[in-house]
């Protein structure tokens, strides 16, 4: 098991798409044990787009997560959610979003975590 961040954003995205509790900690559980699950989303960097059906919908009727795992040494970062029936896929110019911000998301959590165990 990997342990995974749920950013700010993914935590807003679940919220408006209607994903309580046991279902969002279903994801969380899902993404953990799976860190590689996912089809890449080609120019993003490294993002993943797992699919996940809604309870008594199925996967056409479920939700799309967008994830990053770069290494063994960084947790997985659930960083989007959408419902299938509001979008399939993220756009270009959010996959250029996407790009710019994992590039910097591995070193920034490190200098995080270095911060943290420094200053104990």
């Amino acid at each position: 098991m990997q342990a995974d961040v749920e950013t700010p954003d993914y935590l807003r995205d679940a919220k408006a798409a209607g994903i309580g509790g046991d279902e969002r900690w279903s994801i969380v559980d899902h993404v953990a044990a799976n860190p590689r699950a996912g089809d890449l989303i080609v120019g993003s960097g490294g993002a993943r787009k797992i699919r996940f059906a809604a309870p008594g919908r199925g996967k056409s009727g479920g939700y799309r997560v967008v994830t990053y795992y770069g290494e063994d040494d960084l947790p997985v970062f659930l960083l989007n959610v959408f419902k299938k029936g509001d979008r399939v896929n993220l756009s270009k110019a959010e996959i250029n979003a996407l790009r710019e911000e994992l590039s910097h998301l591995a070193r920034e959590y490190r200098q995080g975590v270095m911060r943290y165990v420094k200053g104990r």
